[in-house]
This record gives C-alpha cells, structure tokens and sequence, in this order.
C-alpha cells in the first residue's frame, strides 16, 4: 500500500474528492496472515470493500484499481461481482500469470502499461487487446514494471479512467 504508484493514484483520488482505500494484502508490510497466492488475496479484496462501504454513508460508485498483483486481484473481485463500475489495472503481470478469466469481468477495464515491462510485455498486452478490445490500454512511453519517477504520469493517466462523470 506505500508502493510510490499507488500512492500516487490514491493522492490524487482524494484530492478529487473520492473515498479511497488503500490495504496492504495478508502478510504484507506488517499486516497479519500470510501471502496465499491468489484465493486469499481475493478475499482481502473483499474484505476491505466491505470495510470501506460501512463507513460511508450512502454506496457509491464501486471502482477498482490495482498495481501489478493488485491488478489481477482487482479484476479477479470484478469477474465475480456485478456491481463494480470500472477497473484500472496497472501493469497487470500478464506475462506471467493467467487472465483467461478477463471475459468475464463486466466493467470496464482499463490497463496503464509502461512499454518496457518485462512483466507486462507488449505481446501479452497486444493480445489481451486483440481478444477484448472493449480493454482501453494506456502506455507509460519508457517505463518499465515500476514507473519510478514516472508515477505522476500513471496517476495523470488513471485519473480520468477512474473518476466516475459527474451528474450535471
């Protein structure tokens, strides 16, 4: 949850006025419980959306973003729900874990990719967009899985696909 990236997209939510959360999955950076490579990240997906939602005081919009894993995890939560409004999935590890699960997911997807990702090669984003073209892809020119200095940019890039249109 202190990766620079999601640091960067969270601040700028908040500034724009939107209830964000960000959480760190179990056994990550203190947190209790132990990494379960998959299932038991899911369900902390869950569990901090429900979190969130008892505290606000009327349901809003559910968006979801997520860094690298995160993403996966994010859109694994978006494939089994029908109430989430869009997913932003920042250089999702398509090189080396399955998403043959994205034809499931309702929502929106958009992808922030860097273009020199060797864990988001632009083959596998290539053809994630070729077998759903409904995926919007923005690439981070020169960056690479971790966007270092460039997080500004993923958060400029992400803020538009995340901020839901206003009502007026």
């Amino acid at each position: 949850m202190d990766n620079p990236v999601v640091v960067a997209i969270a601040r700028q939510l908040v500034a724009d006025g939107l209830a964000t959360l960000r959480f760190n999955f179990g056994g990550v950076g203190g947190s209790q419980g132990v990494p379960g490579a998959g299932a038991a990240e899911v369900r902390d997906v869950e569990t901090a959306l429900a979190a969130l939602a008892s505290r606000l005081s009327a349901p809003l919009p559910l968006v979801l973003a997520g860094y690298s894993f995160g993403a996966w995890a994010a859109l694994r939560v978006a494939a089994a729900r029908g109430d989430v409004a869009c997913v932003v999935a920042v250089a999702p590890p398509l090189g080396v874990m399955e998403f043959d699960f994205l034809g499931s997911v309702n929502a929106p997807i958009a992808m922030v990719v860097g273009d020199r990702d060797p864990y988001c090669p632009a083959d596998a984003v290539a053809s994630v967009a070729a077998r759903h073209p409904r995926i919007v892809i923005r690439r981070v020119t020169g960056a690479d899985h971790f966007f270092a200095g460039r997080e500004g940019d993923v958060a400029a890039l992400a803020r538009p696909l995340l901020t839901p249109p206003s009502s007026s």
